[in-house]
């Protein structure tokens, strides 16, 4: 008799949004000085960049890391002309530079947002054969990759209860669901307590 082959990725990552994660107070006018390259909860993270003058409009942050698979990553984010922070939309697991198009008005910093990803078992074909989720506090939606967020296709989503510590724990029927790209999960913090993912 031959044993499973099935395994499991768990997945807990309840760290808060951290707007100086990255770069901390600082007024660079090419390239920032790096406070941490990675982030608290071991997963990709969306990059927020906070302005604290007036007169940034149309600057830019050049951000390069990695997505969720390991693959280089790039993205600007365009500041306005207020003291606010603006959110850029990608997940980067790392970053490795953050370059200004010009020396801002004042101090900004640089950091990760409250929108994670992680990859599941790399962009290694895998079929996805159940899942079950811890909800946070707060409903959210799951969704699932078919590649990483950015180039990928989600092939489907699911909602969390909202209730925390409840859990939702899901078969998939017959083969599973097959992501030939590698599979990676996108989610809001606070949403989830934990996930564990069930492929072979």
């Amino acid at each position: 008799m031959s044993g499973s082959d099935v395994k499991a990725k768990f997945i807990s990552d309840e760290n808060a949004s951290d707007d100086d994660r990255i770069v901390t107070a600082a007024r660079p006018n090419t390239t920032a000085t790096l406070a941490n390259t990675t982030f608290a909860g071991g997963g990709a993270r969306n990059i927020i960049v906070t302005t604290t003058g007036t007169g940034d409009n149309e600057k830019t942050t050049t951000i390069t890391g990695t997505d969720v698979f390991g693959d280089t990553l790039t993205e600007t984010i365009t500041s306005t002309g207020s003291a606010e922070a603006v959110a850029g939309t990608k997940f980067f697991l790392t970053v490795s530079s953050v370059v200004c198009s010009a020396q801002y008005a004042a101090n900004i910093k640089v950091g990760s947002g409250t929108l994670c990803a992680e990859a599941i078992l790399g962009s290694e074909r895998i079929r996805l054969k159940g899942f079950s989720v811890v909800s946070g506090g707060t409903a959210g939606i799951i969704q699932y990759f078919n590649g990483t967020p950015e180039s990928g296709t989600a092939l489907f989503k699911s909602r969390t209860i909202g209730t925390d510590n409840d859990t939702v724990d899901r078969t998939i029927p017959e083969q599973g669901i097959l992501f030939d790209n590698g599979m990676s999960v996108q989610y809001t913090v606070g949403t989830i307590d934990m996930m564990t993912f069930f492929h072979a």
